[in-house]
């Protein structure tokens, strides 16, 4: 079942005991309405999910190079995909991660102003068992117009002090446009607690970590989505199976978009003519992707093996994305 339909039918309240008094916190069960609500939600494919999560790791889609181009395409966005393969492309790019976690999906719910440009997100996550679907804790807002040296404009209702994303590239789109807060109930429950400083900040470096891995994926996916080419896509309607399904008292299964991946080259070795003669050819080693923009064309190096030909020659690591028009920053 798809991460989707499990959170809409998702109705358990996520509630923990501190001592003799327990606590309600805000999970997956209070999202159900909007993942339901939400006219559009896209599922990507395996090979599209390994393919936005290269763009993003490489440092490509998340640059604010890029940033430009990068839009939600409506007021309310759901995206899922496959944790396996995420994980994959993870492990590909020499990230830590559980390797005994279970299979299961993950996705991000999105609000978003008209023109596509701020909002907000919150990421969510399952595993193989029924009842084990989980929201992150934390909850970013965004800004993909903001000036270097300025804050993302806040949502309504928002702490005008929430924290980002430290990182050493200045380039950084995370950096520069994305804020993170601890949703309402468990800055509450975490303020109550009385962590001491150390606590609370290793708490709160595992809880941003739920959320903000995820959003480069995103990014991508929103990225190659505006390319004039487009992605694959295959609405997927259960009309009639749900009518089957309500006859037997079970809940309606959600519309959404089979999202694909573009022709894009595969990983390969670069082959051994390459360093014929007395030069002693280089270890098998990655080579890592990267994108580079020139006016409304995107050029994304594939990342590829180099240095063993025994699974053949590479015929192109180069693919070339082209945009329709450049969205001009809105006026501050």
């Amino acid at each position: 079942m798809k991460l989707a339909d499990r959170i809409a039918q998702f109705r358990t309240p996520f509630v923990v005991q501190r001592g003799a008094a327990f606590t309600q916190l805000n999970n997956a069960a209070e999202c159900a309405g909007d993942v339901a609500q939400a006219p559009i939600r896209f599922v990507l494919s395996n090979e599209l999910t390994r393919l936005c999560a290269a763009l993003a790791l490489s440092k490509g889609a998340r640059t604010l190079a890029c940033a430009d181009l990068v839009r939600v395409p409506a007021r309310t966005v759901w995206v899922e995909w496959c944790n396996e393969a995420w994980q994959q492309e993870l492990l590909r790019y020499g990230f830590a991660i559980d390797r005994a976690a279970p299979g299961g999906r993950r996705g991000a719910l999105m609000h978003a102003t008209p023109d596509g440009r701020r909002g907000t997100l919150r990421t969510f996550w399952s595993g193989e068992a029924a009842g084990d679907v989980l929201a992150s804790s934390v909850e970013a807002y965004f800004d993909l117009d903001t000036p270097e040296g300025e804050e993302p404009a806040v949502p309504a209702g928002w702490s005008p002090s929430p924290r980002r994303v430290a990182d050493d590239t200045a380039d950084d789109i995370l950096e520069r446009c994305f804020r993170f807060r601890y949703e309402r109930t468990w800055s509450d429950y975490y303020r109550e607690a009385r962590l001491a400083p150390r606590e609370s900040e290793v708490v709160w470096r595992h809880a941003l970590g739920t959320i903000a891995i995820d959003i480069p994926v995103v990014l991508a996916f929103f990225l190659l989505l505006g390319t004039r080419s487009g992605l694959p896509q295959l609405p997927q309607s259960f009309e009639r199976l749900n009518r089957t399904r309500a006859k037997s008292g079970k809940a309606a299964l959600l519309d959404h978009i089979d999202v694909r991946a573009p022709l894009v080259p595969g990983y390969a070795s670069d082959s051994a003519s390459r360093w014929a003669g007395n030069r002693r050819s280089p270890r098998l080693h990655h080579v890592r992707g990267h994108l580079v923009r020139r006016g409304s064309e995107l050029f994304w190096r594939v990342p590829h093996l180099r240095g063993n030909a025994r699974q053949g020659t590479v015929q192109s690591r180069t693919v070339t994305w082209i945009f329709d028009r450049m969205h001009q920053p809105a006026p501050h």
